[in-house]
């Protein structure tokens, strides 16, 4: 019989780095969403991998950035917290960017934690061999590093490589869910993350992260799902633009969201969209506990 490993997994890094991209290619399912925007990710999120061998849990965390309301002061403690609870840290880092003060502020944190920390970096499709080896030099002197993988997780280019180096570094030999499960989040998370997904994709850049999905409704039946959810934004000029004239940009949002939702639940899916306009929603406390967004030291 094989001996199981297993073991957490933090994904952190600075926003729009690749993360949730990365724990989508390494689930081989569509576990979080992803945009070309920065800060798509706005949960901690577990995809779990597993093999024959092995089962590896994975945390895609928010991007650690400069918080500019409480909604972006959550998110950076999810992310902090997250690199607590975990074995092992992938380090990502985008390599068509330069390296920053916001790498660097997030190695100074990793710094504190006694945890086995990889460095990943993504995106190596995007540039020229040559450049890969300055990039490894210049963060090598910044961190002890126990390994640095470069990949494309867009690509699918070195998953396999760094499954495979996890292994030696998972401590457990416990197996903490059941080998059919992708994720730990719910249905109706999954749905509101498709809705917003759609509606960061669609609107281009014309909307900003001012933006989240609920599900108020969630009626699943033999051989259908009936879902109403409801698209909240802080203006009534973000409103307009997501309605689209005469409807037109949210029967769009829906009808992308619902080819994803069927693929997802593998039913027939009807889903109602509404848009609410709450003024400064990200920086009320009844809001963010409302759409999920809990202090982290006041959880149970």
């Amino acid at each position: 019989m094989i001996n199981l490993k297993s073991g957490f997994v933090s994904l952190t890094g600075r926003p729009n780095v690749g993360k949730s991209t990365l724990i989508n290619a390494l689930v081989g399912h569509k576990i979080a969403i992803t945009s070309n925007k920065s800060g798509t990710t706005r949960n901690n999120i577990q995809g779990i991998y597993n093999d024959e061998e092995s089962q590896i849990v994975f945390v895609d965390t928010p991007g650690i950035h400069k918080a500019k309301n409480k909604l972006g002061q959550r998110l950076n403690e999810e992310a902090y917290y997250s690199t607590y609870d975990v074995d092992i840290i992938l380090f990502l880092v985008d390599v068509t960017e330069k390296l920053g003060t916001g790498d660097k502020y997030i190695i100074d944190k990793l710094k504190k934690l006694n945890k086995p920390v990889i460095l990943i970096l993504n995106k190596i499709d995007k540039i020229k061999k040559e450049k890969l080896f300055e990039i490894i030099l210049s963060y090598k002197d910044l961190y002890d590093f126990k390994e640095i993988i470069p990949i494309s997780a867009i690509k699918n280019d070195g998953i396999k490589e760094l499954i495979k180096t996890l292994k030696k570094y998972l401590p457990d030999t416990v197996k903490y869910f059941p080998d059919e499960d992708l994720t730990d989040t719910t249905c109706e998370f999954r749905v509101a993350e498709l809705v917003r997904e759609k509606v960061l994709r669609l609107t281009n850049d014309e909307v900003p992260h001012t933006v989240t999905c609920v599900v108020d409704e969630y009626i699943d039946k033999k051989d259908k799902v009936i879902i109403s959810a409801t698209i909240i934004v802080e203006k009534d000029s973000v409103k307009s633009i997501i309605i689209g004239k005469q409807g037109s940009m949210l029967k769009q949002i829906g009808t992308k969201a619902r080819i994803d939702i069927e693929k997802m639940l593998n039913k027939k899916i009807y889903l109602n969209l509404f848009v609410k306009t709450i003024k400064n929603w990200r920086d009320k406390e009844k809001y963010l506990k409302e759409f999920g967004f809990y202090d982290i030291n006041q959880k149970d």
